[in-house]
């Protein structure tokens, strides 16, 4: 495990008008997600799924025909959990030839250092079929750096076997206070059995996920390659077969498209990595796209 502060090199590898802008896009979320009952009034929006009905004007929704809610500004920080799929598929590689872990942590390493410029807690959900690590939401530089090295602790080829839905469930369950949950998996995830737990978590939080691309096992110049979950190596035969390769790129494409499929039902707008490089660009495309879809 490295030594070296890992928001240190987060800092390296963000120019500060991407931080500015990234940062802008969380201001724009705060003013949305927090529409609870603060000191300023903002405005009176049509109610949503997840509003909360107490919210609702009652007056306003009678000559209006359609239930309408009373906004405020809430005079507190955005709480962010990281929920993180720490399964062992998670120690295969991206697309970029990186370990999917690799990328992963990047993810978090910006999500919290986002958090750190804004003064936001941090909680962690990470867990897999054998483990669960849960760390309260804090503040500081200290906690961040901790919560992360747990992360990094986490995230081998020696984990056991994905359990996202184990995940979901205790930030369920865990987290009352309405927050943003930034959801780092892989491609292969959230699964149809996740919906269910998507939709709650969506009623109660803003949820965006994250998923890290798979390299696939047939790619041109792939070189040797062991399944994650066997220690089995793929025979050199079958990794330059074009016949396996087209079937292989086929079956990643129709998981895709069913995990996208899961999260458009529920509202939830997320991305594909492909590498550490990047990151940045997409966690800012995603959280610009969610911005939008709060509008």
């Amino acid at each position: 495990m490295s030594t070296a502060s890992r928001l240190a090199m987060v800092r390296a590898r963000i120019d500060l008008p991407t931080v500015r802008r990234a940062t802008g896009l969380l201001d724009g979320r705060h003013r949305s997600v927090f529409s609870g009952h603060g000191q300023d009034f903002d405005d009176q929006v049509e109610y949503r799924p997840g509003d909360d009905v107490t919210d609702i004007d009652w007056k306003s929704s009678a000559r209006a025909g359609i239930p309408i809610i009373r906004r405020f500004v809430r005079e507190s920080n955005l709480a962010m959990v990281l929920a993180v799929d720490t399964g062992r598929n998670m120690a295969a590689a991206a697309p970029s030839g990186e370990p999917k872990a690799a990328v992963a942590l990047l993810v978090a390493d910006v999500v919290a250092y986002l958090a750190r410029t804004r003064g936001d807690s941090v909680a962690l959900v990470a867990g897999d079929a054998g483990r669960l690590t849960q760390v309260p939401g804090r503040h500081g530089t200290a906690h961040l750096e901790m919560l992360l090295r747990l992360l990094e602790r986490d995230l081998t080829l020696a984990a056991p076997a994905s359990d996202l839905g184990r995940v979901l469930d205790r930030v369920l369950t865990w987290f009352t206070r309405r927050s943003l949950v930034v959801v780092i998996t892989d491609e292969a995830r959230p699964e149809p059995a996740h919906e269910e737990a998507l939709r709650r978590l969506r009623t109660r939080h803003e949820v965006i996920v994250v998923a890290v691309a798979d390299l696939p096992a047939t790619a041109p110049g792939a070189g040797a390659v062991l399944d994650v979950d066997g220690g089995e190596p793929l025979p050199a035969f079958l990794r330059v077969d074009p016949r396996l390769h087209e079937e292989a790129v086929a079956t990643a494409a129709r998981r895709r498209a069913a995990v996208a499929a899961v999260l458009r039902r529920r509202g939830i707008e997320h991305v594909s990595v492909n590498g550490t490089d990047e990151v940045v660009d997409r966690l800012v495309e995603l959280l610009g796209r969610q911005r939008r879809a709060r509008r």
